[in-house]
């Protein structure tokens, strides 16, 4: 075995969601990095899999243990044909394919002392205590981190050893404090002032800041990092801020109005240049050196990460329970049998025989927690694999890149709240045995009756992106939906982009271009051939009801839930209450992750976050007005992309279907708005190209030059705050306005682009004709620009009715023509000006304001980071996906399984780089109450149409007599079907009808009872309060 040395390129648009997570320094140290994997059972291929996922330069397998049946469970990259074949070499050809950037060797000789020392990390999984502890001492040794890992049945352990000294360059994820700047003063001792907003910002005594953005007191900006002491205004401040903000009767008295964590003491400043206004104080993250025990030591004075008392017991209780493990397989020379009571308490014994840890408080032994331990260590579960692989991964990445804080030493897991609560349901030996069959690992856990009941279930799988995979894989190996009547079902509308293959690892770089789910589907047949997938590329939301209908849902035993926005979780919340499905759902951002299960009318449905920040874009009115980063002005841009060539044209084509003959008909502000968006300095539809390049100039125009020179009016470069602050400060930077420059790169490319998309809008062929641009260009900049601040300025847009009159004008004119078409922005459309048109308008969006595009933008073809902000794509690494998606898998097993208390259920958050994870019991369904009535979320009101059918009258009557509820006004689908406030003469035609006869006259429903077998509808009644949620109205068409 050969390691050659890589020097190869970073792939920026492959990692580009890795890249925020991490930063290019820590990405550049991965690449470069040899790292060693001895163990290649399910958690061994776990590991393997994120570091050639994540691009680690070299990873180099050692098993050459052969391939049995209980390898299967876990074990992807393995299958029958490879049974009696050396994990290693097996899994090799495999693991190579999923990035052909790193370096796959085997090593099939014993590891020696020498060999350790090629490697950076070493890893050891699924391994002997005596291989553990040669291992760890020769790596502790050397210098080398050492990473240990096990799983055994539902309780898994990951230890580090990072050596006597390791230095964390940056050891949390959390951006750096950056306060904005108040004021500083050229006295000695120097104050550096914060802003009113940051006070609560806190300092320490001794940290380290630099500067930057400051105007004026320039010698700052760039300094090296300096130590700051946190103190008091002085009098001399107090009297400073006093004259400055006019305040009278100041009495010197040194209790001013500038708290002391406001104030921060600094170098001297007294040869600087005055303070004019401006800047940020950062503070600067440090290192911290890691000082690890080898293992031989760690053993007996065991440092566990846990977050309480409780925590730190169950995990010591833990640590001897593996200690045990190991000790009987040494005296017995096998592992226990599954679910044997004689093997099990043999091991209590050699538990309670192991004596106390040191340095560690004495608990007594917690022998039934080591008895279930015992009992269920014989199984090998593909979930609990891939949490602690993704675990031991990420540890793998810490100890390469010097980012993030390692583990502390031991880290315990275990998910036994899987088995039944209830001892007459546990599994017993005979239900246990082996079969020679790919799902014994699992089997040996919770018996061949429940992998039948796995076998049964119908899944629908949402999303295919890299949870999406991740979820398929260990549905594969669990044998979910593998029977003769289970199924799965994926639904995925995207296809697979080069970016995709650092994270989503059943796709190759030849399924480029490919639908996500039928590639994953296909994929998913070739771990488990018995598992049946059927893929759908449509999206499933509220477009597409009549394809996901009744008859499909009812055909579904359960949701599960890997999409990336919150709008679609809440979809899919939805559907899952109004069918009565359990649903399970995960998420990441970055290194953190999250994992939930909601249970018909045993938890509470799903609700999102409080606040929906994930990759949330920033308020309209900074992106609009005040940007400060240069990742505001994409969004920006993107946001003018959307209102400049989707949405007017989605707007008019709406007015033209529906045959309005007013532009009242069809929310006069809205059409007024598309329209003036669509004008522009135009009178009349394009006809021509010229026409195109017309409209785009004066757009360039609007938005780069009138809209800042308004915006100065309204906020004036000296425009103060009432402390006296500038407002033009801190993330507030004052806007320029621009002249168009043919000569500059990013101003002709905007022309380009903005005339290129309009046209396409319009139907119109466009033009790559550069030259003959700039010459056209030259001609329309000597005529006088067109005014085009009074056609189009939608903020003070106004739909009076002499403006409606003159649009309405204008648009008859617009529809002679065909449907426009509107543009779908697409972060791969580069040949059709789609990202062109979004970073020309960035960086002039970012000239306007001073914003600096960061040099490692710019040094990216076609800046993946743009594209990346552009599509509100959200940071990711495979080490969390791989988890969250593990956690689902533990839940699965419950859903599953038997009926279960809300107690049995678990929602997860963890978070890979601070070493969290933390595990809660979901709450029970809220009840709400009126009168003698109760439900919850779960529970809706059910009454049959009938033969014939019942009118509204009766509808009514109905619920007044059997549910006591008057009811004061009936909806469906947000249409007013009837209200007690109604005429008489409305109510006189409507009560005979019958609901669906109704329906249909209110809303234009065509009944298909075939597809829709209810009708839901939501209802007001007498003497609710103004909280009260009345479930919803089933009405049953069938």
């Amino acid at each position: 075995m050969a390691v050659k040395e890589s020097s190869q390129r970073l792939d920026r648009e492959l990692y580009s969601r890795q890249l925020p997570v991490l930063g290019l320094p820590a990405m550049q140290r991965i690449q470069e990095a040899k790292v060693l994997l001895s163990g290649l059972q399910g958690l061994g291929a776990e590991v393997a899999k994120n570091l050639v996922l994540m691009g680690v330069g070299s990873l180099t397998l050692h098993d050459p243990q052969p391939t049995c049946w209980s390898d299967l469970a876990a074990q992807f990259l393995l299958s029958e044909k490879d049974l009696g074949k050396s994990r290693a070499e097996a899994s090799q050809k495999h693991l190579a394919q999923l990035n052909e950037a790193v370096q796959v060797f085997v090593h099939a000789s014993d590891i020696t002392e020498d060999l350790l020392l090629k490697f950076q990390v070493v890893v050891l999984t699924s391994s002997k205590l005596e291989d553990q502890l040669t291992m760890g001492a020769l790596c502790h040794k050397h210098g080398v981190c050492f990473i240990m890992a096990d799983t055994r049945g539902l309780v898994g352990q990951v230890f580090s050893d990072f050596g006597d000294e390791f230095v964390v360059n940056d050891p949390t994820e959390t951006e750096p404090l950056s306060p904005d700047i108040q004021h500083i003063t050229q006295c000695s001792p120097d104050i550096l002032t914060l802003r009113e907003e940051d006070k609560e910002l806190s300092f320490c005594d001794g940290d380290l800041v630099t500067f930057s953005g400051i105007e004026d007191m320039v010698e700052l900006n760039g300094c090296p990092s300096q130590p700051i002491h946190v103190q008091r205004c002085s009098k001399v401040e107090d009297k400073y801020y006093a004259r400055q903000n006019g305040t009278e009767n100041y009495s010197g008295s040194g209790v001013g109005s500038f708290p002391e964590d406001r104030s921060l003491e600094v170098e001297d400043t007294s040869t600087f240049s005055p303070y004019l206004c401006g800047g940020t104080v950062t503070k600067d993250k440090g290192s911290e050196t890691v000082r690890h025990k080898p293992l031989d030591r760690a053993l007996l004075e065991p440092c566990v990460v846990a977050s309480n008392a409780c925590e730190v017991r169950r995990a010591l209780c833990l640590h001897q329970a593996f200690r045990a493990l190991h000790e009987f397989q040494h005296l017995y020379g096998r592992p226990l049998q599954p679910w044997d009571p004689v093997d099990a308490e043999i091991m209590v014994t050699l538990a309670r025989n192991l004596g106390p840890l040191k340095e560690a408080e004495e608990e007594p032994l917690d022998e039934a927690l080591v008895r279930m331990v015992a009992l269920s260590s014989a199984g090998v579960l593909s979930p609990m694999a891939a949490i602690l692989g993704a675990v031991a991964a990420q540890e793998v990445v810490k100890a390469i890149s010097k980012k993030f804080m390692p583990l502390d030493q031991w880290l315990y897991f275990d998910a036994l709240d899987c088995l039944p609560e209830d001892e007459k349901f546990l599994p017993n030996p005979e239900d246990c045995a082996l079969k020679d069959w790919r799902y014994d690992g699992q089997i040996a856990v919770f018996g061949a009756g429940f992998q039948e009941t796995l076998s049964c279930q119908r899944y629908l799988l949402v999303g295919a992106g890299a949870i999406g995979c991740e979820l398929l894989k260990g549905f594969a190996l669990m044998g979910l939906g593998a029977g003769t009547s289970g199924s799965v079902t994926v639904v995925d509308m995207d296809h697979i982009e080069y970016s995709n293959l650092s994270r989503q690892f059943l796709f190759r770089p030849w399924d480029i271009g490919k639908s996500k789910a039928e590639v994953a589907a296909a994929a998913t047949q070739d771990l488990n051939p018995d598992l049946e997938v059927t893929a759908y590329t449509r999206i499933l939301d509220h477009t597409t009801e009549d394809i996901y209908a009744d008859n499909f849902f009812s055909h579904v035993d359960g949701v599960v839930a890997a999409v990336d926005t919150f709008k679609a979780r809440y979809y899919l919340s939805a559907r899952c209450i109004h069918y009565l499905k359990p649903l399970l759902e995960a998420g990441t951002l970055g290194t953190k992750g999250s994992a939930s299960v909601f249970v018909p009318h045993v938890t509470e449905v799903y609700k999102g976050p409080v606040e929906a920040s994930e990759g949330a874009p920033a308020p309209v009115c900074t992106l609009r007005y005040f940007p400060g980063t240069y990742e505001h002005t994409l969004q920006w841009a993107q946001n003018e992309f959307e209102e400049l060539f989707r949405l007017p044209a989605e707007t008019i084509n709406r007015y033209q279907h529906r045959a309005a003959t007013s532009l009242e008909d069809v929310s006069g502000l809205q059409m007024l708005t598309s329209l003036q968006l669509l004008l522009g300095v135009l009178r009349v539809r394009p006809q021509t190209w010229q026409d195109c390049v017309e409209w785009a100039l004066g757009h360039w125009r609007l938005r780069f030059c009138d809209d800042i020179i308004r915006l100065l009016r309204l906020f004036p470069p000296y425009k103060v705050h009432e402390d006296g602050a500038p407002f033009w400060s801190g993330p507030k930077q004052c806007p320029q306005p621009l002249e168009f420059d043919i000569s500059q790169d990013m101003h002709f490319l905007y022309i380009l682009a903005a005339a290129n998309l309009y046209a396409q809008m319009h139907g119109l062929p466009g033009s790559l004709d550069q030259p003959a641009l700039r010459v056209l260009l030259k001609l329309l900049l000597q005529t006088d620009p067109p005014h085009v601040a009074s056609i189009f300025h939608r903020e003070t847009a106004k739909s009076d009715p002499e403006q409606l009159k003159e649009l309405q004008e204008s648009l008859e004119v617009w529809t002679k023509g065909p449907a426009l078409k509107p543009l779908v922005f697409g972060k791969n459309e580069d040949s059709h000006f789609h990202v062109d048109f979004v970073r020309a308008a960035a960086s002039l969006r970012s000239q306007n304001y001073g914003i600096s595009e960061p040099a490692d933008y710019a040094q990216i073809s076609c800046s993946c980071q743009s594209k990346r902000i552009m599509s509100q794509i959200i940071p990711a690494i495979a080490t969390t996906t791989a988890a969250v998606a593990g956690l689902l898998g533990l839940e699965m097993y419950k859903v599953v399984g038997s009926p279960r208390p809300v107690g049995a259920f678990r929602h997860t958050y963890l978070d890979l780089a601070g070493n969290r994870l933390e595990r809660s019991v979901p709450s029970a369904p809220a009840i709400q109450n009126f009168h003698h009535l109760q439900w919850t979320h779960w529970d809706r009101l059910k009454v049959h149409a009938g033969h014939p059918e019942m009118t509204l009258e009766s509808l009514l009557a109905h619920l007044q007599e059997h549910h006591g509820l008057k009811v004061t006004m009936l909806l469906y689908d947000n249409a007013l079907l009837y209200s007690a406030q109604d005429s008489a003469e409305c109510q006189a035609q409507r009560l005979p009808l019958r609901v669906t006869e109704l329906v249909q006259q209110v809303t234009g429903w065509v009944p298909e009872p075939e597809r829709q077998r209810v009708l839901v509808l939501e209802l007001s009644c007498e003497g609710e309060e103004d909280d009260t949620a009345f479930p919803p109205l089933h009405y049953e068409l069938l």
